[in-house]
């Protein structure tokens, strides 16, 4: 992960929308297992998850399971909260943040969470405060790395700058999005922290909410995560530009012999500065027609990245 020592596999498995809303313990578990099994290590949540439910479910999952502590990654990510106090949402002040952490490991049900990020910036509260939080997570235990989510290259690298001049724990991960629809800002401004900082990425949304999976070519269809109640905002990446693509896009995989998810994702996981990319599944053959990725990487030619880049664009 970047230039820190920790192993994340290329393939990782996420949480959000899924767990509680529409995964339950069991299902969970069942999930995590197949993950797990075909070599993912490392699982990602967050707080505000399902307002903490999907934190509940992971953790009783994973007690469930039973699984050495070594042998997986878990993280979790602080910024919106739980609740509607002034210091107890939309923000990263040192009081909200301890909290945080405390809550989690409670509702995971473990002694430490291997990451933590800053889910969004929040410029009111001094950098210096954030990073002494952070650093003071690791310090007790209580957390071993940290990093930011959505954060731009002149935040990140302020941060670890100051953490590098105190002697602090620096951030060491990034989590973006990074998809075929939505690029430019990891292939850009991002890139200047990711070089200058050594810092690793966990990205997320391969496959744009399910855009690029071609399901709502036409339409969106019931049951799917742009039709849940409290997700209509995602509605807009559907456009009849971007539909057009997908089709060209369909074209691509149906020639490589593999489904448009596992050429989506193989795309992400082929740019060197991505660390991990998160999937997210609800049903076991979704889940496994993702890990299908892991075959599509070695089919990525230079040809056939130039093919993707003429539909859609750099």
């Amino acid at each position: 992960m970047g230039r820190s020592g920790l192993q994340l596999s290329v393939l990782s498995y996420g949480s959000w929308v899924s767990f509680h809303n529409q995964v339950d313990i069991a299902s969970a578990a069942e999930l995590m297992t197949a993950a797990y099994d075909a070599g993912v290590n490392f699982f990602d949540n967050a707080e505000v998850y399902a307002r903490g439910a999907s934190e509940s479910v992971m953790g009783e999952a994973l007690k469930q399971l039973g699984w050495r502590r070594g042998s997986y990654i878990v993280s979790t990510k602080f910024f919106w909260g739980l609740h509607e106090g002034p210091n107890e949402k939309n923000t990263l002040n040192r009081k909200r943040l301890m909290e945080a952490i405390d809550g989690s490991l409670h509702r995971m049900q473990l002694d430490e969470i291997d990451l933590v990020y800053c889910h969004r910036d929040e410029p009111e509260t001094p950098v210096e405060e954030i990073v002494h939080a952070f650093h003071d997570m690791i310090v007790a235990g209580k957390a071993h790395y940290w990093g930011t989510s959505e954060w731009t290259s002149s935040r990140i690298i302020e941060a670890w700058r100051y953490a590098e001049r105190h002697g602090l724990h620096r951030p060491v991960v990034e989590q973006p999005q990074y998809n075929l629809v939505e690029r430019r800002k990891f292939e850009g401004d991002l890139s200047v922290a990711l070089e200058h900082c050594g810092i690793g990425t966990t990205t997320w949304s391969p496959l744009a909410s399910g855009l690029l999976t071609g399901k709502y070519n036409d339409g969106i269809p019931e049951g799917s995560r742009l039709a849940l109640t409290g997700m209509e905002w995602l509605q807009g990446i559907v456009t009849p530009e971007r539909i057009a693509k997908v089709r060209e896009f369909e074209a691509v995989a149906k020639d490589l012999g593999c489904t448009n998810s596992q050429l989506a994702i193989a795309w992400c996981a082929k740019n060197p500065r991505v660390t991990s990319v998160i999937m997210g599944a609800t049903k076991m053959s979704q889940l496994e027609d993702n890990l299908g990725a892991l075959g599509v990487l070695e089919k990525l030619d230079e040809e056939t990245m130039t093919r993707i880049d003429g539909i859609f664009g750099k």
